[in-house]
């Protein structure tokens, strides 16, 4: 039983990654329902530091996710609606020719949207690929702090 219960475990922390290109997949709630499974299933002991830091681990995340769409869209003149479009965008293009979908259709939506209001086709593409170097750089950023959560958790775990 220990071997499937961890074979969920790793399958969960595959999928997580999965949540990098498809934003609707919640890689982060995964890899938790792993260290759960890993508690409760297994009867496995983890320290308090280790929940704290996995804690802040995951608010880091989320703030990544917020501080590079808004850095990057306002660093380029971006507007609150270029930074709206960009999340819908990316949950959009989720459905539309993914993974690449998660790539061009934000960017069309910030360049259009950004072209409505400033009516400057150079400066809404700049916006545009603005939103995409912050996509990027988030998703980048949430490899790396998974990576990490995952490697955390064997190291103690093992």
């Amino acid at each position: 039983m220990d071997i499937a219960i961890w074979a969920v475990i790793a399958i969960l922390f595959i999928v997580s990654f999965v949540g990098l290109i498809f934003p609707l997949i919640p890689g982060i709630l995964l890899i938790w329902i792993g260290f759960l499974l890993y508690v409760f299933a297994l009867g496995g002991s983890l320290s308090i530091w280790f929940w704290i830091g996995m804690v802040l681990l995951t608010v880091l995340v989320f703030v990544a996710d917020i501080i590079a769409n808004s850095y990057f869209v306002k660093r380029y003149g971006g507007s609150k609606w270029g930074e709206r479009m960009a999340i819908v965008g990316v949950i959009v293009g989720a459905f539309i020719v993914p993974p690449f979908g998660i790539i061009i259709v934000p960017f069309i939506a910030v360049t259009v949207t950004e072209f409505i209001q400033h009516k400057d086709l150079e400066l809404s593409l700049k916006i545009g690929v603005a939103s995409l170097v912050a996509f990027l750089s988030s998703t980048f950023a949430k490899l790396i702090i998974q990576v990490i959560m995952i490697g955390w958790f064997l190291i103690v775990a093992i």
